[in-house]
Formats: C-alpha cells, structure tokens, sequence
C-alpha cells in the first residue's frame, strides 16, 4: 500500500494499492470521526487526486476507527452559529462537498462499520455503492431532529430518492437507528459482509463497478400500496399530509425540525434536487439558531459530560467493581424489569420471591422483553436464548453468596426492608445492597445494616426497559467504591445516571410531587380534569399530571403522599381530591378505574365524570385558564428544583436539568427545569411565585437560593 496523501491534523490518509486508492479517517484525540469545517478541504484534495490519476480505478472510503464510521457533524462547532446565514453557509459546503462526491468519474465504495450517523450516513448516500457489516455496532441513522435540526448535506434529498419517501420520512422524523440488516433489507446499503472481509470485498466492488459488471444489490421491497402512494404527486400529498398530521399530534408545534424537514423533502419533490437542496440549507441555517436547537444542544452536551462523570465528589477517586453478577429481590413488574435489562447487558441475574408462582410470572415477562425484540429483529433466536439462559429463580438465598450487587425491589415497608436487608448482609457478605424504594430515605433503610457503606440506593424508573433515568442514591455512610460502582454499572446497563444525596423523594420525586399536588388542588378547586391534562401537554410534557396519577397507579401515590407531606409540611400535603379518591378505592388504570374510564382491554374512554363528587367543588366545575394552570403546577417544580441545588441533594444544574427530562419528562425543547428558569429570568419566576404565594399562602415561596439569583441576576448555567 502505497500512501499519496496525509493529513496530521484531521487523520485523513490516502493510500493505493493496484489501482484502488483507500480513504481512511481517523480523527485524532477523538473516539469517533466527526465532519467539521477542516476535514472538508481534505476531503476534496483526495477527491480531486483519485479524479486526476489515471493509474487509480476507482476509491474506497473507510474509518480508521475499531467500531465507529463517522458520527456526524462537529455539534461543538455547530453551537458556535450566531446567525442563520452562518448555519446556511456551512450547508451550502457541505452540499458541495457531496455533489463532487456523488459525481465523480471514478466509483466511490463507503465501506461501513459501526456508527454512520447524520453527516456519516449522507457521505455514504453520495457514495455510488455502499457496504456495511452485520455487526451489533453497525448502526445507520439522521438523528438530527433530536438536536433541534434537519439533515444539512443533502440528507433530505438523497434518502428519499435511496429508500423511498415513507421510509426516509419514518427516518428523518423520528431519528432512529436502523440496524445493518434492515438497512440492507430497505436499500439503504447495497452488500451486509462480514467485519473480517469488509475491505477486501470493498475493494472488489470498486473493480467490479470500474469495469462495468454490476456488483450485488437487494432491490427496495416495495408494496402496491407503496407504489400507489409514492409514484405520484397524489399520493405523495396523502403521504405528506398524514405526516404532518401525526407530527404535530407528537410534537404540539413545540418542535419545528420535523416540520421543516417535511417542508424540504416535498419541495425537493415538486421543484427536483437542486431546489430541495438550496431550501434544505435556508431551513438548516434558520434552525442552527432556534431556541430549541440551543436547549437540545445543552442536554447533548450535559449527557456526553455525564457519560465520564464518576458520580464522587470532586476529588475523592475510588475503583468500581465489576459487576458479574446480581440479584434481585422481588419479581413483580420492576423486579422484572431490573432483572430483563440485567441479563440484556451480559449479566448473571439470581430472582428471588416468595413463591414459585410468583417467580415464573417475573421469569414470564422477562422472556415477553426479549421475544419483543426478537419480533423487532433486534436480536436472534440464538440470543434470545442465550439470555434467557442468564437468569435463575429462587425461593431462597441460594445462588447469592457471590453476587456483587443485589437490588432489592419488595413492597415499601421500611420494616419489610429492613428485614431482606438483614436476610442480605447473612446471604451476601460482599454485595453492595441497592434499593429500588421510590419514597423512603436510604438512611432509614441503612440504619438496620452492619455495614452502611455497602447500601445506597439504585432508583430505577417504571418501566424499566423504556425509562433511561437511573438514580443513585447515597447516604453519608455510603462508601466512595459502591458509588463508584453503582454509577458504572448503571451505565452497563444503558442508563443516564445521576448520582443524588439521600432525602424524602430523593430528586426527581421531589420536585414531581408538587406538580402533582398542585394539579390535584385546581381538581379541589372546581377545574376540570381533561383542561388540566391538556394545558399540561401543551406546555409540552409528554402526558397531563391527572393521567400520570391514573398510569402510575394512585396507591402508589397515596403512599408517598404522606411521606413527602411529613417531610417537608404543608407546601407538600397532597391534594383534598387525591385524598378522597384514593380513600375510595380508585386504582387507575390497572383496576380500570381512576380519573378517567377504562374498557377490558385497559384503553382509556374518557374522563369519569362520578369522580368529582369525591372533590370539594362537587359537580360543579369551570373554565381555568391554561396559562393559570401551567403556572400553578411548573412554578412549584422549578422551585423544589433550585431548593434540591440549595440543599445539595442534586450536585449541579446539569444533573437536575438531566433528571427531571429523562425521569418525568420534562421538555426537552425547554432544556430541563434549570435552563428554562435562565430563560424566563430568576426575576420574572420569584414576582410570578410571589403573586401565586399571595393568593395561596405558603404553597409558592421562592426558594431563597432563586431569590438570590434574582437579586443578582446570576444564572443556573453560564
């Protein structure tokens, strides 16, 4: 192999052997390649090379990386986009870039393996052939609606063209990853090979494509229905209108990338390529600088920081354990569901119940997880089993001796907890004792240990599977090791951690409690169940505080009700509704009676209007204003979060902002609690708080760290 060309700075080598040049790209001090305004020019400069030499065929295009292809756009340099002239600019290069890439004499093979993301998989798409490997880590995807923004090199034109107009909207709309083989089947890689012969046949593609002979391709499965739909402009309108539809039925307008990439793709089909492209760059450059765009931003950066983020105090180190196995004490719905992420991480899983009966309900809906991924072909059969194979029941502690983390997730009964605790410290001298307890402080929990500092507490959210939100929580006594550990193994096991300090409610608890509880009091008030829900949903959370009572189960918020009340007195005493129905034996959705009605199957029907009788308003109900109701329940969440940071139950802004998006979700597009509180102005919340405080003493006082804020006019974040 000989090398013609070397790049130090950006890590772009060209070399060529026999007449097949090779790109490779390794950017240096970086764990994956990303494209940003240097690696262009370099890019070109090979182009232009390969076009030149007419001893060369033709070229192949690979990463230098073990397991990743190019990730994308630089967003570092993307957040440094003052204007929108800047952002349409860097689109504008980009689209160039590419229409060279795609026109060139000689063919271009992108060889494919591990991550080819946004900006990655539209160099590929200008690529006249391409490879990828089936590999776990081989993953296709324009995640770019999650940061605010549309694909900016052309995405938005060359991959309706590659897989088709509905598979490109399903792509671009939601940003999922596609895994190799789906890619292969939807024609969005030509070739799956194996990770060992990657180059090789790579290279093989680029003499059969340089000779003329047609190298292997899957052709795009498309249905009658499909045909019928996209062939004409007709059915393209249908396929357009039920998009923006269904996206503005997700989003509530909230978040404008979706409808803009809509807007860029139908244009890109009524005025042709050149037209789309020149839109997708305007549309882009307008984005770039979106207030949505800046938040979503924030929570990428806040999550990569957390990522290497030890979870110890500044200066105190510690080494986590490896964490081969577990066990996990409890088999009902988050026991299982602990235990179904577990085994999917690779690891040793011991189940623990009281019963038989019980055990094989937990083992069942393990075995339901993985089959639903099985359907989704995101794994094997052989996987599947392999799992499975990962997990064992038992009546007893048998199996536990060597578990290096048992994760208790029984009823919450301190004194039930302070007996499995003891019952674990006899069975499993080493293990660190983690509790899934959603409402009572890990020190009481801790108080009946020998050994303190091996107990904190590990709080998932339900269910399991989907929630990405794990807290950790740790006492005084809790040791640095089992922090550390408990930190890394939650990352195992795919979740975004935050570590927090011990406390009623712990954070995320905490501050969703006088949300709820506010929401509650409109309902004493004489508001009207489904303008809660719905002023709730329009300010951008995912589902209305009445709904989540109703999903969550209103026993379980009836139990924590009173704990938070006794904790923190009467700012957080649950509402007169919330008491009363509670009282009257309303479950929610699980017994199909709650706040709303639900029919067999669980699917809800509508408000149940016999549920007001339980509220002091009765039957009578009226009209609240939704910027009234938004007020009343965001202000107090905001307020209970700047107190966490007050009190040093969260570490910092980030980690609040963090936990209260992926755990509640809180919007997104806001940034989290901390952000948007530097949006409204730490000023304009404390004279909004004040003026609710007024009329409702003692619910609203600003906390005294936000009144400090506002007096300074000091931020959460610079």
């Amino acid at each position: 192999m000989h090398v013609l060309f070397e790049d130090a700075e950006t890590g772009l080598v060209l070399s060529v052997q026999d007449g097949v040049a090779l790109i490779s790209y390794d950017q240096p001090q970086s764990p994956v390649n990303t494209l940003n305004s240097r690696i262009g020019p370099v890019f070109e400069q090979c182009f232009a090379r390969i076009e030149r030499d007419p001893t060369i065929v033709g070229a192949v295009l690979v990463s230098g990386k073990p397991d990743s292809w190019i990730a994308g756009a630089d967003i570092e340099e993307l957040t440094r986009i003052t204007e929108a002239s800047q952002g349409e600019a860097l689109s504008r290069g980009g689209h160039a870039l590419l229409n060279r890439l795609a026109t060139m004499s000689k063919p271009m093979v992108a060889a494919i393996h591990g991550a080819a993301l946004g900006g990655g998989l539209e160099v590929a798409l200008a690529c006249r052939y391409r490879l990828a490997t089936e590999h776990a880590k081989t993953m296709l995807a324009l995640p770019e609606v999650q940061l605010g923004l549309i694909p900016g090199a052309g995405g938005t034109q060359r991959l309706p063209r590659t897989v088709g107009l509905q598979a490109a909207l399903d792509m671009i709309l939601t940003g999922k990853n596609i895994r190799a083989r789906k890619a292969w089947q939807m024609g969005l890689v030509h070739e799956l090979v194996h990770p060992s012969i990657l180059r090789d046949i790579a290279v093989r593609r680029v003499r059969d494509l340089a000779a003329g002979r047609t190298p292997p391709s899957k052709a795009r499965a498309q249905s009658a229905t499909t045909m019928l739909l996209e062939d004409n402009a007709l059915g393209r309108k249908v396929v357009f209108k039920k998009a923006r539809e269904s996206v503005l039925a997700k989003t509530r307008g909230h978040y404008p990338a979706p409808l803009a990439a809509i807007d860029v793709i139908q244009l890109g089909y009524a005025e042709g390529m050149e037209a789309g492209l020149a839109e997708e760059a305007r549309r882009f450059g307008a984005l770039a600088v979106s207030p949505e765009c800046r938040q979503l931003a924030s929570l990428f950066f806040a999550t990569t920081a957390l990522k290497k983020d030890s979870g110890l105090p500044d200066g105190v180190t510690a080494t986590a354990r490896a964490v081969k196995k577990i066990g996990v004490l409890g088999a009902g719905f988050m026991g299982a569901g602990i235990a179904g992420v577990a085994v999917q991480a690779g690891t040793q899983v011991r189940l623990k119940d009281a019963s038989l009966e019980r055990l094989a309900a937990g083992w069942r809906s393990v075995r339901d997880l993985l089959r639903e991924r099985l359907r989704k072909k995101q794994i094997s059969r052989l996987q599947l089993d392999d799992t499975l194979s990962l997990i064992g029941g038992t009546t007893d502690y048998r199996g536990f001796a060597n578990a290096d983390i048992v994760i208790e997730a029984v009823f919450e009964d301190l004194a039930v907890k302070h007996q499995v605790l003891r019952e674990v410290e006899d069975a499993a001298p080493t293990a660190i004792f983690a509790s899934n307890t959603s409402t009572i402080p890990i020190r009481e929990i801790a108080a009946a240990a020998t050994r303190p500092e091996q107990v904190l507490g590990m709080h998932f959210f339900s269910p399991v599977h989907k929630m990405p939100l794990l807290e950790v929580i740790v006492t005084p006594f809790t040791s640095a090791e089992s922090t550390a550990t408990a930190v890394q193994y939650g990352r195992q096991l795919g979740k975004t951690v935050i570590v927090v300090q011990d406390g009623a409610g712990f954070y995320v608890n905490r501050i969703l409690a006088p949300y709820l509880n506010e929401a509650g009091r409109l309902l004493d008030d004489g508001a009207r169940i489904e303008d809660v829900d719905s002023a709730l949903t329009a300010f951008g959370f995912p589902v209305g505080p009445i709904t989540l009572l109703d999903e969550v189960g209103l026993d379980i918020a009836g139990k924590s009700g009173p704990i938070m009340a006794a904790a923190f007195g009467d700012r957080m005493l649950p509402s007169t509704t919330l008491q009363r129905v509670v009282e009257s034996g309303r479950v929610g959705r699980k017994a199909r009676k709650g706040f709303y009605r639900y029919s067999e199957q669980g699917k809800r029907e509508g408000v149940d209007e016999s549920v007001y009788a339980l509220t002091p308003a009765g039957g009578t109900r009226h009209t609240v204003l939704a910027d009234e109701i938004q007020q009343r329940c965001v202000l107090p969440m905001l307020n209970e979060a700047v107190r966490c940071l007050q009190h040093g139950i969260i570490r910092n802004a980030r980690d609040g902002d963090i936990g209260a998006v992926f755990g509640i979700g809180f919007p997104p597009f806001l940034g989290g609690p901390f952000r948007h509180l530097d949006t409204l102005g730490a000023s304009t919340v404390v004279q909004q708080l004040d003026a609710l405080n007024t009329r409702f003493p003692g619910r609203f006082e600003p906390a005294a760290m936000l009144r400090e804020m506002a007096a300074t006019g000091r931020r959460f974040h610079p």
